[in-house]
């Protein structure tokens, strides 16, 4: 007889939810909740907040901008032991937050999948994400082996700073450069060149992201602005020089 899977609560069964929900349902029974949907595809299995908060792993694949008041949601049905995960795009803001907010017997890990539904569309094996330890050493190693053997990820253990950092670039730059070719629509499809395509196949993989995710990614990161400036100074010192 094999052993009944153990139950994962899912807060928040969107787009990137359900994508969460397809790669972990082999290794999970899962109880997600979103008051704003009625379907659980088949994945899952809709419950009321406080039954997938109770769970032993929680996923929080919420925005942002509203996990605090979704780690004050939760807060009083967690169980202690349990482990709290993030998915989201910036990590300092979301582990203080949960760090804040969260009792002091749960594990909290924040991890940031380097994919979404449109580039993880063909599997993840292979795809990147990032693992920051938040409270629990032990059970961020244990969250990178999970990704690392279970689902075939390239894991990378970094703090919330040196995330940010980074992704303050990786992802600043990419949807900020996406946000104005975008703007310039429509654009040439006929005489193109393959560094011209390579461009726009970056543009297509975040063409249909939510005005959240774009808020996070460039006001939720400390690191972000900074970015911004020098790409700007730069760009600014290029249009000066083609213009002299």
């Amino acid at each position: 007889m094999t052993s009944p899977k153990p139950q994962l609560g899912l807060i928040g069964f969107g787009a990137f939810g359900r994508l969460t929900a397809k790669h972990l349902s082999p290794w999970f029974d899962i109880l997600a909740h979103d008051p704003a949907v009625s379907d659980g595809e088949g994945l899952v299995r809709l419950t009321p907040l406080e039954e997938a908060a109770a769970c032993p792993v929680v996923v929080l694949a919420v925005p942002v901008g509203v996990l605090a008041q979704t780690v004050e949601a939760i807060a009083p049905s967690v169980t202690p032991g349990a482990l709290i995960l993030d998915v989201g795009s910036v990590k300092v803001k979301p582990a203080q937050v949960m760090l804040d907010g969260l009792p002091e017997g749960v594990s909290i890990v924040g991890t940031h999948p380097l994919f979404g539904p449109q580039s993880g569309k063909d599997g993840i094996a292979g795809l990147r994400i990032g693992v920051c330890p938040v409270r629990g050493d032990k059970a961020a190693w244990r969250v990178a082996a999970f990704c690392r053997k279970a689902l075939g990820l390239k894991v990378f253990v970094v703090t919330p700073e040196d995330h940010d950092r980074e992704a303050a670039t990786v992802q600043g730059l990419t949807h900020l450069i996406a946000k104005v070719l975008l703007a310039m629509e429509p654009l040439p499809t006929r005489m193109t060149t393959a560094s011209f395509e390579r461009v726009m196949q970056g543009v297509d993989m975040v063409r249909h992201d939510s005005a959240a995710v774009f808020r996070a990614i460039e006001h939720d990161n400390p690191y972000a602005a900074e970015v911004r400036r020098r790409f700007f100074d730069l760009a600014e010192q290029a249009r000066a020089e083609l213009d002299g």
